[in-house]
């Protein structure tokens, strides 16, 4: 019997920025993609075994980290990051046909798109309010269904996927917008470092005490390893409690990384290992000689040697 093609969880419907993402997976296209209305239902889909894989935004280059997906993630140890996809985001408002622009009074959107666009619209439409939407593409889809809104923030390529017409292009504020977009899994071992991985974790302070921040940090820096992500989130057990999301430049498989966290673990009350998985824009970071693996490979000889009395730790 053939093996089963494997499952993917996706905030749908077809056409979102997260479709897209869903798109540059090798061989994600023999497989079955299963449509969902937010983050959490595609991660438990895969905690519970109906769906392999999902698709999730983590990151944007405008609004920062995605909030909803990081709380998701700090909560679900067994979930792995496998592959990060980046997409480039653009927006158009849509209507329904033979709406013009000037009689735009509602806009129905995404909460994130929304954001995105919040200058423009503040320009062009000053009176407006906003109709949050699970999706974008279904921002538009619905606005003939349920007329809570006379306009949508959507992709480009929304009239082909709803009955729709743009009435305005490149909305966003930003034209070199991205997201960036992680594929999870359960469990499993990390994929094989290319030499241009990234480490993701979400780490807790051990306490309140001044200088534990910095502390934690310098698990990174005494070992050369370069944070490219440092965010908070409120644990939410007490005011004033945060976690914090790491993204390391390494794989877990570096010697310095793997050093780094060995340091961490034994610092941090609770510290979650995320993935470690290849970067989307495949940068490579210089690493210099005392942060290179043969320097811990030679360090920890010269140890071993001290202590077994062999002439080389002399």
């Amino acid at each position: 019997m053939a093996p089963k093609e494997p499952r993917y969880s996706y905030l749908g419907p077809v056409g979102t920025f997260t479709w897209e993402a869903l798109g540059q997976v090798s061989g994600a296209e023999k497989g079955e993609w299963v449509s969902v209305n937010n983050v959490g239902e595609a991660l438990e889909n895969v905690l519970h075994d109906r769906s392999e894989y999902a698709m999730i935004a983590i990151e944007n280059s405008i609004e920062g980290g995605v909030s909803a997906t990081q709380d998701a993630l700090a909560l679900a140890p067994s979930l792995r990051i496998v592959g990060e996809y980046l997409v480039p985001v653009r927006f158009v408002l849509a209507t329904k046909p033979g709406t013009p622009l000037d009689s735009v009074t509602t806009v129905a959107a995404h909460a994130v798109a929304y954001a995105q666009c919040r200058t423009w619209l503040e320009k062009n439409l000053p009176r407006h309010s906003h109709v949050p939407a699970r999706s974008n593409v279904h921002a538009a889809q619905s606005m003939s269904d349920d007329g809570l809104a006379d306009a949508a923030i959507a992709p480009p390529g929304i009239t082909q996927h709803a009955d729709v017409t743009v009435v305005a292009e490149n909305i966003g504020d930003n034209p070199n917008a991205q997201t960036r977009f992680v594929l999870v899994q359960k469990g499993g071992l990390p994929p094989e470092r290319t030499g241009a991985d990234k480490t993701s974790i979400i780490a807790e302070l051990p306490d309140d005490a001044p200088g534990r921040l910095l502390e934690m940090l310098e698990q990174f820096a005494t070992r050369g390893v370069n944070m490219s992500l440092l965010e908070s989130r409120p644990i939410g057990d007490a005011m004033g409690r945060y976690r914090f999301v790491i993204d390391l430049d390494g794989h877990i498989d570096d010697e310095r990384v793997a050093d780094a966290l060995m340091g961490l673990r034994r610092f941090s009350p609770k510290l979650v290992f995320l993935g470690s998985y290849p970067r989307a824009n495949g940068h490579r970071p210089d690493v210099a000689k005392p942060y290179s693996d043969d320097a811990f490979v030679d360090a920890r000889a010269w140890l071993e040697a001290l202590r077994t009395g062999s002439p080389e730790g002399a």
